[in-house]
């Protein structure tokens, strides 16, 4: 294979013409950093005759699915062009220019002089991709909902493709925290919790989204959670923490598995291996863009396109569609909710845009409860992403104002805690912890390169006191230590007169204090394809549109007008897992 990859290289440079631009006679190895997403990114790189003749990475930090095209794909097409002036990966952007910088930083102290871009470059030859082609089921969009469906429908037989429009799979499913609700899950058990239940889960998830759920649908996704965890965990190989919950807002009691490593890279990571054992096809680059009906209305297939060329997927069972919202869509998001402007952010992967809904709807499917977009308070006010780090909320953490003040419960609804934050001065908060918090939570351990990009961009700081915090955040002092004696006042479950803490305030009298700053970003759009309880999508007539099914963010039913944390993940797992299943069943 090796072989064949250098060939191709010589092939393509031969073809290019390129022209030695300095004089390295005898092969040379130099390593270059540059700075990814995480940190630093070195590269050693070996060069003969003035062209790179191999590259390795030594040493990074990136996310091992988002950047896996940048140090295989790109890294390849580097070497064949002798050319670091090449286009970034569109979803690894970040991860790109830093391996992109790392090859030239080389290069400069190897004294080579690498050429331009030729635009003219013919592009890496790949396995040629049939114009039409047939398989039992059509799964769109490599998420969570999608590889749980196609995983599903090949385990029951069927002969199933999975196409995503971004070079890189995961989507939002890779880049959340991808904690998983499920109630009578077996870490409760340990810590005490004995009174939960699937009815129990049902009335918190509709009553979070102001009863504007579908109840039937809902009472499928929590009573089906433990069977998909189950799974997740046995089947697939899922790793999660045994002995810790998260406690998300709006939720009654702690429920949330959390996977190792506290990020949806445990679970995709899993998903693609899976998806390679059992030899589905999953082919990225390939965006849907209709959906093909017969005579009689049933969905059989996909037209998709690939670099200006035109694709034809066959369906006999039926497709499943999974692209996820269109939270990365600033003007979609403007459409259907006014109040979320230009002004926010988001936490979405930058494929969630929301084209596949017009699509379905093209197709007859209904889009329903589409102003309802979440947003998620606790985000970096530089790039809108998530701050995991921060997630030490859940086990104690409190948000104070630029007043040194608390101002909310902080383990609130998602969507009652951003419209908190933004009554605030300068729209913005702060969330402090401890040490004592810490040991229970990990943060500061899990997400360490977030922990050293948020320090070193000066929105985190680390301090062994108060007056240390004050001065960071230039929250008066006086307030502040105020605020804490009080919180330490109130520590235990029941015992917040201020904002009833439903898990109890934690002492925090003594540091290491960590401190950082958040604003809410775009995250979780709640409309989309309505859907019935067996993942059926359907018409505006309530009739269930034959061959399509639909499962994840894309749907419009589940959650009401709020999602409450960790139900995403139960959601996309349960019912990518029912439509695949179904969609199997339908090919036989």
């Amino acid at each position: 294979m090796q072989f064949k990859k250098s060939l191709a290289a010589a092939v393509v440079s031969a073809a290019l013409g390129f022209t030695a631009l300095a004089s390295v006679a005898a092969p040379v190895t130099t390593e270059g950093t540059g700075v990814g997403k995480h940190g630093d990114i070195t590269v050693a790189v070996t060069f003969d005759n003035n062209r790179i003749q191999s590259i390795r990475v030594v040493k990074n930090a990136e996310n091992p699915v988002l950047a896996q095209k940048v140090f295989t794909d790109m890294k390849d097409d580097v070497v064949a062009r002798n050319s670091a002036d090449i286009p970034v990966i569109s979803g690894a952007t970040f991860s790109s220019k830093g391996f992109l910088d790392a090859v030239k930083d080389a290069a400069k102290k190897a004294g080579v002089t690498l050429v331009k871009n030729d635009k003219k470059v013919v592009k890496k030859v790949e396995k040629a991709l049939p114009k039409k082609s047939t398989y039992d089921v059509v799964v769109i969009g490599a998420g969570g909902a999608g590889f749980s469906a196609a995983i599903t429908a090949k385990e029951k037989g069927a002969n199933v493709v999975l196409i995503e429009k971004m070079p890189a799979v995961g989507g939002n499913s890779l880049i959340s925290g991808a904690e998983m609700n499920v109630a009578k899950n077996w870490v409760q058990p340990k810590l005490g919790i004995t009174d939960d239940s699937p009815e129990l889960h049902a009335q918190d998830t509709y009553k979070g989204g102001d009863e504007k759920g579908d109840m039937k649908v809902i009472n499928v996704m929590t009573h089906n959670a433990l069977d998909a965890a189950k799974w997740c965990r046995d089947d697939l190989g899922v790793r999660f923490e045994d002995d810790n919950l998260f406690f998300f807002g709006g939720h009654s009691r702690k429920r949330a598995l959390i996977p190792v490593g506290h990020t949806g890279t445990e679970f995709i990571a899993k998903f693609q291996a899976k998806a390679d054992a059992l030899g589905i096809p999953v082919i990225t680059n390939m965006k849907a863009e209709r959906l093909i009906k017969d005579k009689k209305g049933r969905v059989t297939g996909v037209v998709a396109s690939r670099d200006g060329q035109n694709y034809t997927f066959n369906a006999k069972g039926g497709v499943v569609l999974a692209t996820g919202g269109f939270g990365a869509n600033k003007a979609m998001v403007k459409k259907y909710n006014p109040k979320i402007d230009e002004r926010f952010m988001t936490t979405d992967a930058p494929g969630t845009t929301g084209e596949a809904l017009y699509m379905a709807q093209k197709a007859g499917a209904e889009l329903v409860n589409m102003q309802y977009i979440q947003t998620y308070p606790i985000c970096d006010p530089i790039s809108g992403v998530i701050e995991l780090i921060a997630d030490a909320r859940f086990d104690g953490a409190i948000m104070l104002n630029q007043e040194g003040k608390r101002f909310v419960e902080e383990l609130g609804r998602r969507d009652v805690l951003s419209e908190a934050i933004l009554a605030q001065t300068g729209s913005y908060c702060w969330v402090l912890w401890n040490d004592n918090i810490g040991k229970i939570s990990n943060t500061v351990k899990e997400h360490a390169t977030e922990y050293d990009a948020f320090t070193k961009q000066g929105i985190m700081k680390t301090c062994d006191d108060l007056k240390c915090i004050a001065d960071f955040t230039k929250m008066p002092y006086g307030q502040l230590k105020a605020t804490i004696d009080r919180v330490d006042s109130m520590t235990g479950k029941g015992n917040d007169k201020d904002f009833h803490h439903r898990a109890g305030l934690m002492d925090m009298s003594q540091g290491k204090y960590y401190v950082i700053k958040a604003v809410p970003s775009t995250h979780h759009t709640m409309g989309g394809v309505r859907i019935n309880e067996k993942a059926q999508v359907m018409t505006a007539q309530g009739k269930v549109i034959p061959g399509l099914w639909a499962a994840g963010e894309v749907t419009g039913v589940t959650h009401g007008t709020n999602r409450l944390g960790g139900n995403a993940y139960t959601d996309i797992i349960v019912f990518g897992r029912i439509a695949g299943a179904a969609a199997a069943q339908a090919a036989k």
